[in-house]
């Protein structure tokens, strides 16, 4: 008996090994990328337990994050808010090896569940040292041009994936109504036509969605990141254009002008939505079940995920933060998927836990949330591909894309005068000249030309926030060798009458800004830009550009003026604009929003029954090039 025992416990030990490797088959039947996307969201979800599935739902700021945390708690996303780096002006391995670091925790928990890293790239990845900033969105609106957007979009996603990251918080599909609004620039218009046009950028994002995929979560390899459209919806509409305010539309108007590009993304596979801080009639977007499930998730199919905005969930009381358990149990059962969180993450996973024990917010409803989050993931091939290498290093800032973006200035300015009555136009400026001024607190400023959500959340003014070319510099590299180019910041008429100059280039406008310190009810130009305009341009023939996010009030000092056009927040290749000044290319953008006259006249839009404009939508002044 003793030796017939031991042929019988071998079997039975084989058996077991052998029912082990079946089963251990099954298990890792979601890591099988030969298996259709639901087939994977399923089987995963099948065996996850409540704490992995909250994890998952729970994005967390990259500053104060430990491995230890993400492993603990499952944490399903990470991201760098604006300024927010592993080291100042970092280098691309630095942001992979971070990025990698959080990636490894993440993995090496019970189910391996790659995190999602996410970061603001809303014109190039601004965020990061050294990399291409294109013009800011209002600037781009103007170019009309779907292609154009498209390849900023598939440049943008290649400098993020230098970094390591696969995930963009844009674009933002804003329709601005109303340019106090803070976040205007970060508009394309305020014509829905034109930001639903603007829409290809996701495809440069993304990659092209193919035809039995539209309308599903879509990144094409890893060369693409996937993008988020924002901020769900009508965050363009508030009331004296505020940030975070109360949008009053009528259902006619909020389908008409702040909902069409929503369709646009949503059938170019866009992966995620953020929801808006802003509220639609008194509603906030970030609790509105109606918008978020009912229509965006229901009626238009979106199968991505929604994500709140940072701290979007905290602002649905008032004060913010001040009943979080509420703000909890009203974001989720309305539809967000993934909370921002961005720090306290304790609160938000024992809340969250808490309120599915009592039953105030049903499994159900928790389920749809992770299904939806592991389809973006599945759809980005993270789990075939988690971990980041610096085979895109060298995309960061390279040469084609600063020609890009340079091609994307040139397209964005607007010619809005060009002489004086009477006389001849004054553009294109000659090259060959004795002697020229060129003033303005914009002219020489690497960060104002940039503008907010560059480097840091704010922005920065000066030279010395990341790498590019001023209009100065710009300006200097264009005109003849003989041309003798004088920069002073503010002069004074006397400076101006005594030096003899040909013509003088002045170039004023906003400081950078982002959000609600962006907000402004005056929307006066900025001293010293009058003082600088009033000495200059009255005593030699000038040539005004306006570095701003939006139409600001000039109207007072136009007629001083020769020339007057406005260059947007350009980005970092300046040169763009010292190439349509001289003529090496013409003019050729049209207003994508209305200039008005006075803020007393705000909301002034396009269409409006009370119309008029110092220039209206669609206005712009055009030139040949010229062979000088």
């Amino acid at each position: 008996m003793t030796r017939s025992l031991f042929p019988v416990v071998g079997i039975v030990m084989l058996l077991g090994f052998l029912t082990c490797l079946v089963e251990s088959g099954e298990h890792v039947k979601y890591k099988d990328p030969k298996q259709n996307i639901g087939v994977r969201v399923r089987d995963l979800l099948k065996r996850m337990t409540l704490e992995e599935k909250i994890g998952q739902m729970v994005q967390l700021e990259r500053v104060n994050l430990t491995t230890d945390i993400m492993k603990k708690y499952h944490i399903g996303s990470v991201l760098s808010g604006g300024g927010s780096v592993p080291a100042p002006m970092a280098s691309p391995q630095q942001w992979v090896h971070m990025v990698n670091k959080f990636q490894k925790a993440a993995l090496s928990t019970r189910l391996g569940i790659p995190m999602i890293y996410g970061i603001d790239a809303v014109h190039g990845h601004n965020n990061v040292y050294n990399a291409t900033i294109f013009p800011h969105n209002i600037g781009l609106g103007v170019t009309r041009d779907p292609d154009l957007l498209k390849k900023i979009g598939a440049a943008t996603a290649l400098e993020v994936r230098a970094t390591g990251i696969p995930y963009a918080f844009a674009p933002c599909i804003a329709v601005c109504r109303d340019p106090r609004w803070g976040r205007c620039y970060e508009s394309y218009s305020e014509d829905q036509r034109i930001v639903r046009m603007m829409t290809s950028i996701i495809s440069g994002l993304q990659g092209d969605v193919p035809t039995k995929l539209k309308g599903k979560p879509y990144v094409a390899n890893t060369s693409k990141v996937a993008g988020c459209a924002k901020h769900y919806v009508g965050d363009g509409g508030t009331i004296k254009g505020i940030n975070e305010n109360n949008t009053i539309v009528t259902k006619k108007e909020l389908y008409r002008i702040h909902m069409p590009a929503y369709y646009d993304s949503i059938a170019k596979g866009v992966s995620t939505i953020m929801a808006s801080y802003s509220s639609i009639n008194g509603v906030k977007m970030h609790a509105n079940h109606h918008l978020l499930t009912r229509i965006l998730k229901n009626k238009l199919k979106f199968k991505g995920f929604i994500i709140s905005d940072w701290e979007g969930i905290d602002r649905i009381t008032s004060p913010p933060h001040s009943n979080y358990t509420y703000s909890i149990e009203a974001s989720i059962n309305a539809g967000v998927d993934m909370v921002m969180v961005p720090y306290n993450y304790t609160e938000i996973i024992n809340g969250l836990t808490h309120l599915v024990h009592e039953k105030a917010i049903p499994m159900k409803r928790i389920n749809d949330a992770v299904k939806r989050i592991l389809r973006v993931k599945f759809a980005m091939g993270l789990f075939e591909n988690p971990l980041a290498d610096n085979s895109f290093a060298h995309k960061l800032g390279c040469k084609e894309h600063r020609e890009l973006a340079r091609k994307a200035v040139r397209k964005s300015l607007v010619l809005l005068k060009n002489g004086k009555p009477g006389s001849n136009p004054l553009m294109p400026l000659p090259k060959r000249a004795k002697k020229i001024l060129v003033a303005g607190s914009h002219a020489d400023n690497l960060g104002n030309q940039c503008g907010g959500w560059t480097i840091q959340w704010q922005g920065q003014s000066g030279n010395n926030i990341t790498s590019g070319t001023t209009i100065l510099k710009g300006i200097k590299a264009t005109v003849h060798p003989t041309t003798q180019v004088i920069f002073e910041e503010n002069p004074d008429s006397e400076f101006v009458k005594s030096n003899d100059f040909d013509y003088a280039i002045v170039v004023v406008g906003e400081q950078p800004y982002a959000e609600t310190a962006g907000d402004n009810l005056n929307l006066t130009l900025p001293a010293p830009g009058p003082e600088t305009i009033k000495h200059v341009c009255g005593s030699v023939k000038c040539v005004v550009v306006i570095v701003s996010g939006r139409p600001l009030v000039i109207e007072p000092y136009v007629e001083s003026m020769d020339a007057l056009m406005a260059a947007w927040l350009p980005g970092s290749e300046g040169q763009g604009v010292a190439d349509v000044l001289f003529g090496d290319y013409g003019f050729t953008g049209k207003l994508a929003r209305t200039w008005f006259k006075r803020v007393d006249q705000l909301p002034m839009n396009v269409g409006d029954k009370v119309y008029d404009p110092l220039f209206p939508f669609g206005f712009g002044l055009h030139t040949i090039p010229v062979n000088q």
